[in-house]
């Protein structure tokens, strides 16, 4: 299953020191930059970005839609929010969407729609981290994987998440 990362754009601009120093200068750096970063995320790890913004000057009836480094990027529509773009694609993408958003109300209202929500903090923890991997490695060749470690300890079902929460776990350790 294919993952489908939907960032909300100006949130996640706002929640990060470097990005938010560029969009200090210009909004329009401040966009340029989340894109390369997540361009080169991209390049990484494969997954299909959709970045979506308020497109509060746009005064056209229908969505601004483009793409630029393989990140699709949508602003919306005159009237509505980002929120609600957003909202839709989750609904229509539901178990392969991955919402970046520090928006409770969003992240609850994806979350129902069978999408994760993943916190801004996060995603830039493990976009980071994926960078450092691809310029070290992976470092299995170094016997740094960690596999089953042998244990008495007994953990049965009384101690298992339930199904959904286990389902996304899995999804964000994708990132």
């Amino acid at each position: 299953m294919a993952l489908h990362l939907i960032i909300d754009g100006y949130n996640l601009i706002r929640r990060s020191d470097r990005l938010r120093r560029a969009e200090d200068k210009s909004l329009e750096l401040g966009r340029r930059a989340l894109i390369d970063e997540l361009a080169a995320y991209k390049r990484i790890k494969g997954y299909k970005i959709t970045v979506v913004f308020d497109g509060g000057q746009n005064n056209e009836p229908f969505e601004a839609r483009s793409a630029e480094k393989g990140i699709r990027i949508r602003f919306s529509r005159h009237g509505q929010t980002a929120d609600s773009v957003i909202e839709n694609m989750a609904r229509r993408d539901a178990q392969k969407a991955m919402v970046v958003t520090a928006d409770r109300e969003l992240a609850a209202k994806v979350a129902a729609k069978d999408a994760v929500p993943v916190d801004p903090g996060e995603f830039e923890e493990k976009m980071e981290m994926a960078k450092l991997m691809e310029v070290k490695g992976t470092g299995e060749e170094d016997g740094d994987r960690q596999g089953w470690v042998p244990t008495t300890r007994k953990k049965g079902p009384a101690r298992r998440l339930p199904k959904s929460r286990r389902r996304q776990l899995r999804k964000v350790k994708k990132l």
